[in-house]
């Protein structure tokens, strides 16, 4: 079992904060309507028709296409994965306001995804396969087919010129993020960091999906989509520009599981070292958001935090919203986020975020919320 250590969520004796955020799911575009599905507990997985791959349910964003969102300009070959993060890191800049790309160079882009858009690598190669000798193909939908056409699209769209960084780690991408833009920030590569991890519900999609597990997919299990995006940055930036502090950072740990029974050890081990290194107490967790607490993996992060954090709240988007694959570290930060919102913060509560990735690798993240001390 391989540990990476956590990181110090300092900069220079200041404290990293997350500070903006917005959302595009099942629950509609923007920050308001995902604060009030998690606040409603409103479920948005409906019944789809065979078109749509084998799984007979999903969680749809509604009434989404790029040409709508952002216009006819430049979007005629944009896959849907590209335009949800443009959408999505779109809608946080336009919060933020100008001031946020006044130094653009100085702002990264950190951003999440599975491989890249599934529909648009299957179909780019069956053109390849199929089309006309030489085997024709569009130019133009080739870009869509690499994995960090949505970080590059999203940076070019909205003339973001500091570091660009593509994460890919399945599950945990949201979280692997966030860890991301802290060392970004911390090594002094740029001011502040976007992050976040976006993801695209595609027959393409669903049929992997499938594959991946034998068709044996638990009861009320469905397929997900959307994006979210926030912004990190310390503390005494977010203040001089008028913006209150939604979370801090304490501390980030991942681990590596080679056999499926050491899972539930090696998620303990990261929680706990959360938990010491940062010197906070478990009773002071209030909200967890998990990974997901159905099926074998789901039970497993269960049992992990029934024992370790007994008395913290749950809150789980994915029941909501379906599976949205590599976007679901970032919808278990919105939704935490959406969950303090609602139900208000005292100084000291903590909120944490934690996951159990099938492929082998389990993580944590600890906040405190509201940007209060633990």
């Amino acid at each position: 079992m391989t540990a990476i250590a956590a990181d110090d969520h300092r900069v220079g004796g200041g404290e990293l904060v997350l500070s903006a955020w917005s959302a595009v799911s099942p629950f509609g575009v923007g920050r308001a309507a995902f604060e009030a599905g998690i606040a409603g507990g409103r479920g948005c997985v409906a019944e789809l028709d065979e078109s749509a791959g084998p799984f007979r349910r999903g969680g749809v964003i509604p009434d989404f296409a790029a040409a709508e969102q952002l216009g006819r300009k430049g979007t005629r070959s944009m896959d849907r994965v590209t335009a949800i993060s443009v959408k999505t890191v779109g809608v946080l800049l336009e919060e933020c306001g100008p001031e946020l790309t006044a130094e653009s160079d100085r702002l990264a882009l950190t951003w999440g995804t599975g491989s890249g858009s599934a529909q648009s690598i299957m179909d780019f190669t069956r053109d390849s396969l199929t089309g006309a000798k030489p085997f024709h193909v569009d130019p133009a939908k080739f870009p869509n087919t690499v994995m960090n056409r949505a970080a590059g699209q999203s940076a070019i769209w909205h003339s973001i010129k500091g570091p660009n960084t593509t994460i890919a780690g399945g599950a945990l991408t949201g979280s692997l993020a966030l860890r991301n833009g802290v060392r970004l920030v911390r090594g002094g590569h740029c001011d502040r960091v976007v992050f976040g991890a976006s993801e695209e519900h595609t027959p393409q999609r669903s049929w992997l999906e499938w594959r991946a597990v034998d068709g044996r997919a638990e009861d009320g299990w469905a397929l997900g989509e959307g994006g979210a995006a926030f912004l990190l940055e310390p503390a005494a930036d977010a203040a001089e520009a008028g913006r209150t502090p939604l979370a801090r950072v304490l501390g980030s740990r991942f681990r590596a599981f080679g056999e499926p029974g050491r899972a539930d050890r090696a998620l303990a081990g990261c929680v706990l070292a959360n938990l010491t290194e940062t010197g906070a107490r478990a009773g002071s967790v209030r909200v967890v958001a998990p990974l997901d607490d159905t099926g074998e993996w789901g039970e497993r992060e269960r049992a992990v935090l029934d024992e370790l954090v007994p008395d913290a709240e749950r809150v789980r988007p994915r029941t909501l919203i379906g599976d949205t694959s590599a976007a679901a570290g970032a919808m278990q930060l919105a939704a935490v986020l959406a969950w303090a919102q609602a139900r208000g913060t005292e100084p000291g509560d903590l909120a944490l975020i934690t996951g159990i990735e099938r492929d082998g690798t389990v993580g944590s993240v600890l906040l405190a919320l509201g940007g209060g001390g633990s």
